[in-house]
């Protein structure tokens, strides 16, 4: 009895017994914690995620190997896992670029602190895809060639840098007035975050799809371009046949209608629970301060 209770004991004290805990200790957990919350929000809104998945397939493909024994396969990553740092930062590199650039910052500090915000320009609302799509059907009768790019999760900054700044509140009038032939914005793409039109004549990558149509010019190809590399939903209106086309997810819908148009920009509605949680916070403190301000007036 006594050696199964010596042997409890020893068992208690090895792995149940808690480590030295400390006040530093747990700074460094709060710290490594949001340090990697913001790593993968970063891979989220960047190409980098679909480059992330893509390995993340390769090391299940190892680790199975691995466990199978799998000769062959494991001979060749041993082989390679060497060149793997190297080829990741090769991969990598535009992205990583743009971290450093982002960190570089004066107010990337800021960024990180915010946690709340001007929830009503994150989000699409109503308003503005009536406003968007006003102005897509009168382009389209007028045969106005128009290109325009609506963000979604992935960060479009890298294109944005490329344009002039506009940073305005979504109007019907304003787009079709950027896209007016001859106008000094018109040549190039708009670019919408939330309900802004953050920028115009903004460069987009071409498409190397070659099952594009060959009627199809320059605009449509880096619509779908912009498409392939990041999940924004592009606008294309044709110059020379005024028809509406909608590039997504590196698909092309030809010849759209202002239901399909309206169908494809609700896809950019997508309200994160994180959205809604300080969306509801935000209308509290404002019934609260309403409130505070009509007693005030009855004391009055």
């Amino acid at each position: 009895m006594s050696t199964v209770r010596s042997y409890l004991e020893n068992i208690f004290t090895k792995y149940l017994t808690l480590p030295k805990f400390y006040f530093t200790d747990i700074i460094e957990i709060i710290l490594i914690s949001i340090l990697f919350y913001y790593i993968f929000l970063w891979f989220r809104k960047s190409r980098a995620w679909a480059l992330l998945k893509g390995i993340s397939f390769l090391v299940i493909i190892m680790v199975v190997a691995a466990l199978l024994n799998l000769s062959t396969i494991v001979w060749l990553i041993n082989k390679t896992l060497s060149a793997g740092i190297i080829a990741l930062v090769i991969i990598f590199q535009p992205e990583l670029r743009r971290a450093l650039e982002e960190l570089g910052k004066k107010n990337v500090i800021f960024k990180v602190l915010r946690f709340s915000g001007n929830n009503d320009e994150e989000q699409l609302d109503d308003h503005s895809i009536e406003e968007i799509t006003r102005a897509t059907l009168e382009m389209a009768k007028a045969k106005t060639g128009a290109l325009m790019v609506i963000e979604r999760e992935h960060d479009l900054q890298q294109f944005i840098e490329t344009g002039i700044r506009v940073d305005a509140r979504i109007s019907s009038q304003l787009l079709i007035n950027i896209f007016e032939k001859n106008t000094p914005l018109h040549d190039g793409a708009v670019m919408i975050v939330g309900n802004r039109i953050i920028a115009a004549t903004c460069y987009l990558p071409l498409s190397d799809s070659i099952s594009l149509s060959k009627d199809l010019g320059t605009r449509h190809r880096a619509g779908l371009g912009i498409s392939e590399v990041t999940d924004g939903i592009v606008i294309i209106v044709s110059e020379e046949t005024g028809s509406i086309s909608v590039a997504r997810e590196g698909k092309l819908i030809r010849y759209a209608d202002a239901a399909i148009l309206k169908s494809e920009l609700q896809k950019a509605q997508v309200i994160e629970e994180e959205k809604k949680t300080r969306k509801f916070w935000k209308g509290r403190d404002r019934v609260e301060e309403g409130t505070g301000k009509s007693e005030k007036d009855t004391d009055k």
